[in-house]
């Protein structure tokens, strides 16, 4: 696959001048082969370590993989890589799966692919920018965990092993549970004409990853990186992937292990900024949130639902759609809420059969005050029939208001059986790039 980009050197220099460093990425253009950037940054949170780091900008690539710095460099690597920019994995996935699903509409008919996006079908091609960054990055970030998790044996101190092992395995999982979420299939091993496949065992091979990382997470109990809350989070995505697979009591177990009082979330500032928020929600000329949560009339919140302001912006003259967890530079994007905790827990009940106690974890949604974040319905219990069929269409409505522009209603929609019309693809067809270069890229889905 090509890559491609240097990080211009100002930046660094504007990095270091701030006691802070800037991924550099190196690439390789090479034919028929699925090669990943290897990304670098300090480390801007391993609050366990007190070492001085070397600067990623004058590491060889055999410190970065034979050093205990280097690695730290990486591991935070990856976290630039998935959330930073519009290329990041960040945007592109929250805009696309916005756009397929109907939580957003393209507000500028220049913006192509965003547009097709929108359009949906066949309007959406393997050159689709979206698409294309938000699989090349996925991919970049999982290769280059692979990397780290290869050269291990060079962090020497037990503790900071630890540390580089749950990280790690946590941004590995979440790149390849993104690849699961809009693709049919995608490679797990780097190499040339790289094998696909299918996204049963590309999540699979996350709760793999999730498992090494809730090990080694137990050994640093070092509880927040970064703003990441590492064993809340790799428990979040366990309960997440477990239940895209149907395995429903490992999601539930999971889900009921996660810390609701805990936040965990990607951080930004005015350097490293929000990506929605510096790319759409800061103008109104990309895409913005569609009334009532872009859903049909028949799901659509009552008008007294709490999440109404929490994630619509009613000030005069500002974007009118903008959500709350992307209104600045500096806005914190959650890794998982609560409310995903509890509704998966409801979900899992309910497909099992067991509606009492699927009902008891939805109304702790429903009427929900506050939470953590500030989200809340304060509304009434749920009153509608005792059925699973009635039981699940309101978890469906509840992860769709609770989860606005998490990401995951593509996934949803699909899951729950939802009428086509109310997305506008499936999963999404392969980069062009990627067919080019690897002659074992599957078929593009018809939709």
């Amino acid at each position: 696959m090509d890559a491609f980009v240097l990080i211009a050197t100002n930046v660094i220099k504007s990095y270091i001048s701030k006691n802070r460093e800037f991924p550099i990425r190196y690439f390789k253009k090479m034919k028929r082969k699925l090669i990943y950037s290897i990304g670098l940054a300090l480390s801007l949170g391993m609050s366990s370590c007190e070492q001085e780091y070397l600067n990623p900008g004058s590491a060889s690539q055999g410190q970065v993989v034979n050093d205990q710095n280097g690695l730290l460099a990486m591991v935070n690597g990856l976290q630039q890589q998935y959330t930073i920019s519009r290329a990041g994995a960040m945007y592109s996935g929250l805009t696309a799966n916005g756009l397929t699903t109907k939580e957003l509409i393209n507000l500028n008919v220049g913006n192509t692919d965003e547009a097709n996006l929108q359009t949906g079908t066949t309007a959406v091609q393997g050159n689709n920018s979206l698409v294309t960054n938000l699989w090349n990055k996925s991919n970049i970030v999982k290769s280059n965990a692979d990397i780290i998790l290869a050269n291990i044996a060079a962090a020497k101190d037990p503790s900071v092993n630890a540390q580089i092992l749950a990280n790690t395995h946590f941004y590995r999982a979440l790149a390849l549970g993104t690849l699961a979420t809009f693709w049919e299939k995608a490679p797990i091993a780097v190499g040339e004409n790289a094998t696909f496949s299918s996204r049963e065992d590309v999540l699979k091979e996350a709760l793999a990853s999730i498992g090494a990382g809730l090990t080694a997470a137990a050994i640093n109990a070092t509880s927040t990186v970064g703003g990441i809350d590492i064993k809340n989070s790799l428990l979040a995505l366990q309960a997440r992937y477990n239940l895209m697979l149907g395995n429903y009591d490992a999601a539930y177990n999971a889900a009921n292990q996660v810390d609701l009082t805990k936040k965990s979330a990607f951080l930004f500032d005015d350097v490293s900024r929000n990506p929605l928020f510096e790319t759409s929600f800061s103008n109104r000329n990309v895409a913005e949130p569609v009334a009532d949560f872009g859903l049909p009339a028949s799901l659509a919140p009552p008008a007294n639902d709490g999440r109404r302001a929490f994630y619509y912006n009613m000030t005069t003259g500002l974007n009118a759609g903008r959500a709350s967890f992307f209104t600045a530079s500096s806005a914190a994007v959650p890794v998982y809420l609560p409310g995903e905790m509890l509704l998966i827990k409801a979900e899992a009940k309910a497909r099992q059969g067991s509606l009492n106690e699927a009902v008891t974890e939805l109304n702790k949604v429903l009427t929900k005050q506050t939470d953590v974040w500030g989200i809340g319905a304060n509304l009434p219990p749920y009153s509608g029939p005792m059925t699973q069929a009635a039981i699940l269409t309101e978890i469906y409505r509840q992860r769709s208001i609770e989860l606005f522009l998490s990401g995951l209603r593509i996934e949803d929609s699909r899951r729950f059986g939802r009428p086509a019309s109310e997305r506008t693809r499936d999963f999404y067809p392969y980069p062009l790039a990627e067919r080019n270069n690897n002659t074992s890229t599957p078929a593009d889905p018809a939709k």
